[in-house]
């Protein structure tokens, strides 16, 4: 490991003489590749020579340890290397982490699909309030998002409802969402005050790129409709929602929310290909599914992941056992501590596996 983080040393310090070099700065292609090369870098870079500062640090420490002292000036120097050995070795774990393989998917945007499962008009309420969080956290990171098909009903919910959240990171800290959530509330439409249990799915998916999936023209079928809001009323005379199917896979995808038949054709192509990826990565995944799980699932949409309790107050995610009890912030969008426990579960498992 130490070889390989010598050599993101050398090759750092190699890419900060060549952004400095003229003939390079004079080339925006050049320069924009050796930038992101070296971000990608940094933060290996910064940690490896942390680790050597504080190995250096804990050698000259034993080596005094075995010098002549007082009692009082050996009682420091053990206290020393022992917070320096603390130190090295939270360190030496934060590098393997950070040269364990990435995720190649991990700085893509995402498709996000939520869906109303059991419970009726309470389960695409709920559906409503779990977009509303995936959006306020995608603002907190600075991310943008974009709707690309909603189905509303008579209440506000989302019978379904796709988005797309466009920002670097965007998977890495959202693909561990994939699941049924369960509610537990009062709903809205309950007049005696019983407590109900409702369920949403959501799906999150890496956005293919144009280059992994090619549709070919011939292979899909292209339908056009009037888009519809709640109750099936016409918003538009025009056919201007697309329904896209993918003759080959049988794989449809819808767009209507756009203000016009391309923008929507366009979108709905978006998704198709998104889910023509996930499905592909699906039947590669199924190959090893004798391997050991990880502790934060399968990503099986039919798994329970999370039960979010009303009367508590109360978050559970049951694949970590990680409980918290501020259950309006989470749902306005606080997120990080849940998504933070969530990798380094992850990450935790990947290297016992390793």
């Amino acid at each position: 490991m130490l070889d390989r983080l010598q050599s993101i040393v050398d090759r750092y310090d190699k890419l900060s003489e060549l952004l400095c070099d003229p003939d390079v700065t004079s080339d925006t292609k050049k320069l924009r590749e050796y930038s992101k090369e070296q971000s990608d870098l940094q933060e290996a870079y910064d940690a490896y020579n942390e680790y050597k500062s504080v190995s250096e640090q804990l050698a000259d420490a034993k080596v005094m340890q075995n010098e002549k002292l007082d009692d009082e000036m050996r009682e420091m120097v053990k206290m020393e290397i022992d917070e320096l050995s603390e130190q090295s070795a939270k360190l030496e774990e934060h590098l393997r982490i950070l040269m364990m393989p990435k995720d190649p998917n991990d700085d893509k945007n995402v498709i996000v699909e939520i869906r109303g499962a059991a419970g009726g008009d309470e389960a695409a309420l709920f559906a409503g309030d779990l977009y509303r969080m995936y959006t306020r956290y995608a603002d907190a990171q600075g991310w943008r998002t974009e709707i690309l098909d909603a189905s509303v009903n008579d209440l506000g919910g989302f019978k379904e409802i796709i988005f797309m959240i466009t920002g670097k990171g965007a998977y890495s800290k959202l693909k561990f969402e994939s699941g049924a959530h369960r509610v537990q509330r009062i709903p809205v439409t309950e007049s005696g005050g019983r407590i109900h249990t409702s369920t949403s799915t959501v799906v999150v998916m890496p956005e293919a790129e144009d280059v992994e999936i090619v549709i070919h023209d011939a292979d899909i079928r292209v339908d056009t409709f009037c888009s519809s809001g709640a109750g099936g009323q016409s918003v538009n005379t025009t056919k201007s929602a697309v329904r896209v199917t993918h003759v080959p896979t049988g794989i449809v995808a819808t767009c209507q929310d756009g203000k016009s038949q391309n923008s929507n054709k366009e979108s709905a192509l978006r998704v198709l290909r998104t889910r023509i990826s996930d499905k592909l990565r699906e039947e590669e995944e199924a190959k090893y599914a004798g391997e050991r799980k990880s502790k934060v699932g399968t990503g099986d949409r039919s798994e329970r992941i999370r039960t979010y309790n009303f009367p508590q107050s109360r978050i559970t995610d049951h694949r970590i056992g990680l409980t918290l009890h501020r259950l309006e912030t989470v749902l306005n969008g606080d997120m990080a501590e849940i998504v933070s426990a969530l990798t380094i579960a992850a990450q935790s498992d990947a290297l016992e596996a390793m």
